[in-house]
């Protein structure tokens, strides 16, 4: 069940040594949540590892507002410019490696060897599509007349996405990576069970110049978070990957504004598999289309 909320006010339990509440990530700063509520995590053996902040509605209208601010400009910049600053924050991510480890370890209960290996191919990710920037920029078909029809892919805007249990951290840059590559700008809500991995992940984020509001990290409970972004009108894509029930309301919610969406059960599909949480499909679902027709002569 979902664990009771700790009001801030009341000093968190102690962890190594230091009483402190993970924050959410808005705007390129660390901000305690609205209702001023957070919630504990623990592991698998009920050990508490920590308490973060409890998103709600009013944090999700500020996280987007900052991703609307930043989106003009993020995908504005040439798309060598947005690698340089992926591949910035990849070998940031490279350095904390054992860091990261260790958190999966301790969240998830994993073997040191199954840590690694996550911690490993989310590093990869960030590389692979660091690499598409510049790259996946559209394609040039012949016409049945004389003249030429380009498809150029463009970002989508502000991408909500609701991250899975299943591979924490793999899964979560996984679905980060492909979306700031191609130009849009996401709020995301982590995985409530594993919080604090993306809790660190944004202080990575914080010196690898990825600019403000491109990444907005919101921790909380998926069903009124996800509610809230499929419902704003400026929130242009819902990526969700959770239960059957989940994937019903995003489709459900997001019929009123016809937003575009990705739902999918998280059981079925395999984050290891390079076929399955890396390629195309990823590359597609952060672009939109434009359709460019150009006549001319012989």
């Amino acid at each position: 069940g979902v664990s009771p909320l700790v009001q801030t006010g009341q000093p968190p339990a102690s962890v190594g040594g230091i009483d402190r509440t993970h924050k959410i990530y808005i705007g390129g700063k660390q901000a305690r949540s609205d209702s001023g509520a957070c919630y504990p995590v623990y592991g698998p053996k009920g050990v508490l590892l920590g308490h973060v902040g409890d998103g709600n509605r009013k944090d999700i209208r500020e996280a987007v507002t900052a991703a609307v601010s930043a989106a003009g400009s993020w995908g504005k910049r040439p798309g060598h410019n947005r690698a340089q600053v992926m591949y910035f924050l990849a070998e940031n991510l490279t350095i904390r490696a054992s860091e990261f480890t260790s958190r999966i370890k301790e969240l998830t209960g994993c073997s040191e060897e199954e840590a690694k290996k996550e911690f490993t191919l989310s590093v990869e990710r960030l590389f692979t599509y660091a690499s598409y920037c510049d790259k996946f920029g559209g394609a040039i078909q012949e016409t049945t007349i004389q003249g030429i029809t380009m498809a150029i892919n463009e970002p989508i805007g502000v991408v909500g996405i609701i991250c899975p249990d299943t591979s924490p951290l793999l899964a979560m840059i996984s679905l980060i990576a492909p979306a700031i590559a191609r130009g849009n700008t996401v709020v995301v809500n982590p995985s409530r069970k594993f919080p604090l991995l993306a809790t660190d992940l944004y202080q990575v984020l914080e010196t690898s110049d990825v600019p403000a509001g491109v990444v907005n990290i919101v921790t909380g409970s998926e069903e009124p978070i996800g509610k809230t972004l499929c419902e704003h009108q400026e929130v242009s894509a819902v990526w969700y990957f959770g239960s059957r029930e989940g994937v019903y309301n995003v489709e459900f919610l997001s019929c009123g504004n016809m937003k575009r969406t990705w739902a999918e059960v998280s059981e079925s599909r395999d984050w290891f598999n390079k076929q399955q949480g890396a390629g195309r499909e990823f590359l597609r679902n952060s672009t939109q289309i434009k359709n460019i027709w150009i006549p001319f002569k012989a």
